[in-house]
């Protein structure tokens, strides 16, 4: 078996970027298939050893557009071998879209012998890839619509799980939901999720926040709904206020390198390493223009999710990346007007639900990233780093995974978390009322007991009943335990 396309130009010419996650591969059949998590190619139209141009082109046909792979691979193309191909097929498209690539990629350009006639074509295809704003290329009459630039370009694959998700409108389905419920309601079920965001993003950290630290990151999170456009000087005053040690808040973007470690000693401690500082500046400034401009043209959650997870990913603060990253995605949400009147989609409860599930999709990129660096214990706490890949693997990036795992969990967030405290606050109204009718308790105690009580499944506990035995008639925890079942789902109701 051999490989063709993106993994043949990756093996052949010694690239850098991360393999691709299909693979194609020549195989005893009679027609391009997809098996086993791979290509299946027939041998008969595959290219031949060293026909690295040929390989370009049969991956753009068949492969789709990997921008880190030909990043890298077309600049080792000599100009006379693309305008040969040109020649033999003047409006071709995909011949075009190497051309285009390539000029971008060398900075350099071709010395075109006749202008393009043919149809305008799009670099990523809608059908297959989700799209932003089209910049047209007049010279090879190609459309560029990828999700940020030339210079930093995540992609997103149409599969059909983020099909589904995004046919679902998770975004209004929300704002229904919320506006559907009595005002008091919906103020407190608003009040829950900023509350339990903060805690969980704090959680997935690791930390549990004090008291001033939680008022201040629920602070930071109704600040997103003046909808300010990213910039450093913003992201700097976020990352400020969500480090309370001052020793550890930022003036600007990183100048020195950073990583993420993982406990042990060494070099072995080391789990991920972003960019360097000084391509870290230009990345974020992409980045920062992508979330910014994206939103009129692309599903705010996927701009949500590529903005959060790219964000992450270059890691532009010492300190406060984790929770700034998931931040954005309200924040990102906000400032495209998907989330009115105070609305938070706690997406940080479902992530902290789903804590597994959001480590394995950081791993999918930082896992590959990690293996192209080179770090040396000096001493101490000193690490030497020594980047042995290309930029192309921080600029273009797949950010399927990470789009479709930010969608899950929006839809998480709106039918399990939001939907359960709506239904939780309406089952403690009904029972607060009842037991007021008949017996007069401290406003809360009664509080208190009625939200422990629906916690364990309509059972006033023995030693509850013993911390408030002097409070309490003792006749009121029996009333409370009979209202709460009353108002709780049976086991059929969980079934259905």
């Amino acid at each position: 078996m051999s490989a063709v396309g993106y993994a043949y130009l990756r093996e052949a010419l010694g690239l850098t970027a991360f393999a691709p996650k299909r693979p194609a591969i020549i195989k005893p059949v009679t027609r391009k298939t997809e098996i086993n998590g791979c290509l299946a190619i027939p041998r008969n139209i595959a290219p031949g050893e060293g026909e690295y141009l040929q390989h370009i082109l049969f991956a753009l046909k068949h492969e789709g557009v990997n921008l880190a792979i030909l990043a890298e691979a077309l600049p080792r193309i000599e100009p006379g071998a693309l305008l040969d191909a040109l020649g033999q097929s003047p409006n071709g498209i995909y011949i075009r879209k190497a051309c285009f690539l390539w000029e971008a990629f060398s900075a350099q350009q071709l010395d075109q012998p006749a202008p393009v006639r043919g149809a305008v074509a799009p670099l990523f295809d809608p059908e297959h890839y989700i799209t932003g704003l089209s910049v047209r290329n007049a010279r090879w009459r190609i459309d560029f619509n990828g999700l940020g630039s030339l210079r930093y370009c995540a992609t997103v694959e149409r599969t059909p799980a983020i099909q589904k998700l995004l046919d679902a409108d998770i975004l209004t389905r929300a704002q229904e939901f919320m506006a559907s419920l009595p005002r008091d309601m919906m103020d407190r079920a608003i009040n829950w999720a900023y509350l339990h965001e903060t805690s969980d993003s704090f959680a997935i950290e690791k930390e549990a926040p004090t008291e001033d630290k939680s008022r201040r990151f629920i602070q930071l999170l109704r600040q997103a709904h003046d909808r300010r456009a990213l910039s450093e000087e913003y992201l700097v005053e976020l990352q400020n206020s969500t480090v309370s040690n001052p020793l550890d808040q930022a003036a600007l973007f990183r100048h020195q390198q950073n990583h993420l470690h993982n406990g042990l000693r060494g070099a072995a401690g080391v789990s991920y390493v972003p960019p360097a500082p000084e391509l870290l500046r230009e990345l974020m400034d992409e980045l920062m223009a992508f979330a910014n401009e994206a939103a009129a043209q692309v599903d705010p959650l996927v701009v949500a999710a590529v903005t959060s997870f790219g964000f992450v990913f270059l890691h532009p603060f010492m300190d406060g990346n984790g929770r700034l990253s998931r931040f954005l995605i309200h924040q990102t949400l906000c400032r495209a007007g998907a989330l009115d009147n105070g609305l938070l989609l706690p997406v940080s409860v479902a992530m902290k639900r789903q804590e597994q599930d959001y480590l394995l999709t950081l791993q999918e990129f930082s896992r590959p990233a990690r293996e192209r660096w080179s770090v040396t214990w000096l001493d101490g706490d000193r690490l030497a780093f020594d980047f042995l890949g290309q930029s192309s693997i921080y600029r273009f990036w797949d950010a399927t995974a990470s789009v479709e795992f930010t969608l899950r969990m929006a839809k998480h967030a709106l039918e399990v978390e939001l939907r359960e405290e709506a239904e939780f606050l309406e089952r403690y109204d009904r029972v607060i009322k009842a037991v007021n009718e008949r017996f007069d308790i401290r406003g809360s105690d009664l509080s208190r007991l009625v939200m422990m009580c629906l916690d364990n499944r309509g059972v006033v506990s023995k030693h509850r009943r013993k911390q408030f035995e002097y409070s309490v008639p003792p006749g009121a925890f029996d009333c409370i335990e009979e209202q709460a079942r009353k108002v709780l789902p049976t086991a059929q109701d969980a079934a259905d």
